[in-house]
């Protein structure tokens, strides 16, 4: 799980060793996020529009998962990830990147991840999201 810093623990002094493993559980939907930016203004219909940057993360509730996470949290994360190329991305970015505990999160045979495309300009943004409802854990 995730340490923040490495090597800062900022609730050290506060824990003991019954105390759970993460500090914070979040479940939730877990989306692909490409963000543009450097438009000069929102795309015109019938035109196509190049942006002078470009980025990609994991969104949705990996939005806050990653902050915790980087605050030092001990953070653990359950969601559904597609078995797509966008959901190992997502899955190799919380876990390897930001240290995020995926135990208890699983990947959906079949299933797309949900994927919003960002669009920022004058200090707003635009954004077009895509995806179905992630289908229900299977019993075990």
């Amino acid at each position: 799980m995730s340490t923040g810093m490495p090597g800062i623990d900022p609730l050290d002094g506060l824990r003991a060793p019954q105390d759970p493993d993460c500090d914070v559980f979040l479940t939730g939907t877990v989306f692909l996020d490409i963000i543009f930016t450097g438009l000069d203004s929102a795309p015109v219909r019938g035109t196509e529009s190049w942006a002078r940057g470009m980025g990609s993360s994991p969104g949705g509730v990996a939005n806050m998962a990653t902050a915790l996470a980087r605050l030092g949290l001990h953070t653990s994360l359950a969601a559904a990830f597609g078995d797509d190329h966008y959901g190992e991305y997502c899955w190799d970015a919380l876990e390897q990147g930001e240290g995020i505990d995926l135990s208890m999160s699983h990947t959906v045979r079949g299933w797309h991840s949900p994927v919003t495309v960002s669009m920022a300009y004058e200090g707003e943004r635009t954004m077009v999201s895509h995806g179905h409802e992630a289908p229900p854990p299977a019993a075990p």
